[in-house]
């Protein structure tokens, strides 16, 4: 059966005072014109399933202008469990809660993962490596909470060395343990990441063969400590020796700089079309392919992993896709899939998912 999400509440949310919304089981469309809000029901969504947005706010940010506190709760139902998430905002701080018990952000995360498309990750194949970077460990640290914690760990000590790097007075050995902390966290973070691109690329190649037959696709992990083989990258220790190694060759540059010039932070994921790297290459329709292969592969390997699919939000994304495009998602939602759709125009989508959709106008007399 698996778990959905039934209800979403906010409160002083965004720009709601207050507003219920039921979602079907299957496929909702909210509908409305620019700036009524479709998108920040989206958000609150994607609060309360992946502990995060991407908009990346402040508590702040969330708050309902003249209102001191923003809340948004969604119930979840299924496989014999009925599970109230709740986020609160205040200026300064949000909380979640689980069944009405404080949580943290790990809480909430997992139980109905989820995937989000909007228009600005269409250009995610042209942007920094940071942007992929970035959406593969947002995917991980919904699936699995060790990658979580690996991530947050490695993430403090580089900000730690870095801080050191930059001062003139630190010691070398005291450097030199902050290289071993280094070395040991980057090193779980590299093995994890890697295993799990391995994963997505096998779905990856397959949804893109659907959306465009003509075309060869790939998407590879590039390490900045240097070319890492497949099978090398399945071992710690080992990325571990080359890892020590990248520090002891970059060491002068480091303390040049003040900065750490090797490690997951300076790492990139690259795609590639026809042998020839996207980034430089690709065309305005073969980003958005490789985008939207990328993110009808994370809802298949979400159901690979956990045994259940994610709910699927796409944010205005139709208005953005040329006909074909927007046929490849209608025909993957086609399924079992809980998704949730902003839309200016119901055009974009053929009878046959309007007939069985449950369609909410937002912002409308």
């Amino acid at each position: 059966m698996g778990i959905y999400a039934r209800t979403l509440d906010v409160h002083d949310f965004r720009s709601y005072d207050s507003f219920e919304l039921a979602l079907a089981e299957d496929v909702t469309v909210l509908v409305g014109p620019n700036a009524a809000g479709k998108t920040n029901l989206v958000e609150a969504i994607q609060l309360l399933t992946a502990g995060q947005s991407f908009r990346r706010p402040s508590p702040a940010d969330l708050v309902r202008d003249g209102a001191s506190r923003a809340q948004a709760s969604l119930r979840l139902e299924g496989d014999g469990r009925l599970v109230d998430l709740g986020i609160t905002a205040e200026r300064g701080r949000r909380n979640f809660t689980k069944n009405g018990k404080r949580v943290t952000t790990a809480g909430v995360r997992g139980i109905l993962p989820s995937v989000l498309f909007c228009p600005d990750h269409l250009d995610m194949v042209k942007r920094s490596a940071s942007v992929r970077r970035a959406a593969l460990d947002d995917f991980g640290v919904q699936l699995n909470e060790s990658y979580a914690q690996l991530v947050s760990s490695y993430e403090r000590t580089l900000e730690q060395r870095n801080n050191l790097l930059k001062d003139r007075f630190a010691s070398r050995d005291l450097l030199a343990a902050w290289d071993d902390a280094l070395i040991s966290a980057g090193s779980s973070v590299l093995v994890h990441r890697v295993a799990l691109l391995e994963r997505i690329r096998e779905r990856l190649i397959e949804v893109y063969r659907a959306i465009a037959p003509r075309e060869s696709i790939d998407v590879r992990y590039r390490a900045s400590i240097g070319d890492i083989a497949r099978d090398e990258a399945k071992d710690r220790d080992a990325v571990m020796v080359r890892f020590a190694d990248a520090l002891r060759e970059t060491a002068d540059e480091e303390a040049r700089r003040g900065l750490t010039l090797v490690g997951p932070h300076r790492d990139e994921v690259v795609f590639m079309i026809d042998g020839r790297e996207a980034r430089s290459f690709a065309s305005q329709g073969q980003q958005r392919s490789l985008v939207l292969a990328w993110k009808i592969a994370g809802v298949e390997v979400t159901n690979d992993i956990l045994g259940r699919y994610p709910i699927l939000l796409l944010d205005d994304v139709m208005s953005e896709l040329d006909e074909t495009r927007r046929e490849s998602i209608v025909r993957f939602i086609a399924g079992e899939i809980q998704t949730v759709i902003t839309t200016t125009n119901l055009g974009y989508f053929s009878s046959s998912v309007l007939d069985g959709a449950k369609v909410v106008h937002i912002g409308e007399a």
